[in-house]
């Protein structure tokens, strides 16, 4: 399995011009904790954490520092810190060095890169833009659809019945890719996430299974009207 199977699409973004209260209240809104910025042509530029504006509300950046590391630091140091604990918008605050990955990217490899850094998700892009995402929980997702204990390739089948059903999803209020994930092993669609009610699931079902290919559906869908953090 690479990146592009289990990657959620259709990412919540932001411009770097975007104020950072309407950030605060679309990582609220959304219940994310952060938030890629990208540029007018989608390219991907930084991504602002809730850990960066609690920096900025706090004023961590500017701790008094002592007097040999202001001797031996980078002179460029201060002025940046000063920038993102009084800035008002994502470029002042966003952290612009992401890691990210490919769409070809290995699962094993995403694993390794979100333990050793200790983040929760990485930006996936294709030729510096933003096409996806790839969360802790996305992987999660996809160890329990496998059946065995090395991660199988996905058969190209099931490639196109992800596909299918994300474009499906695409054109409906109500099957948000944002608050939801699908996995697909073998001709078994697997839901995971949140949706605003029964209906809704029971349409999601429905969707999947009018894909030719599809075997079983198999809804991990709970009913709630605030998306909770699971990105």
């Amino acid at each position: 399995m690479f990146a592009k199977d289990i990657m959620t699409p259709n990412v919540i973004t932001v411009g770097p011009d975007d104020s950072l209260e309407s950030i605060a209240n679309l990582l609220i809104e959304k219940r994310i904790s952060a938030v890629p910025v990208v540029s007018d042509d989608d390219e991907l530029i930084g991504i602002v954490s809730e850990g960066d504006l609690v920096h900025r509300v706090r004023g961590d950046f500017e701790l008094p520092r002592s007097w040999w590391l202001s001797l031996i630091g980078d002179p460029g140091d201060r002025p940046r810190e000063y920038i993102r604990s009084h800035g008002s918008v994502a470029s002042d605050v966003m952290t612009k060095k992401v890691i990210t990955v490919t769409e070809f990217t290995s699962i094993a490899e995403i694993a390794e890169i979100l333990e050793s850094l200790r983040i929760k998700r990485v930006p996936v892009v294709r030729a510096g833009k933003l096409v996806g995402i790839v969360s802790r929980a996305n992987i999660i997702q996809a160890l329990i659809s496998r059946e065995s204990k090395e991660l199988p390739s996905v058969a190209t089948s099931d490639q196109d019945i992800r596909q299918k059903l994300i474009d499906e999803c695409s054109h409906h209020s109500w099957a948000s890719n944002v608050a939801m994930n699908v996995v697909v092993k073998d001709g078994v669609v697997r839901f995971w996430g949140f949706v605003e009610s029964e209906d809704a699931k029971d349409a999601l079902r429905i969707a999947a299974e009018n894909i030719p290919g599809v075997k079983a559906v198999e809804a991990n869908l709970a009913i709630t009207a605030a998306y909770p953090d699971y990105l």
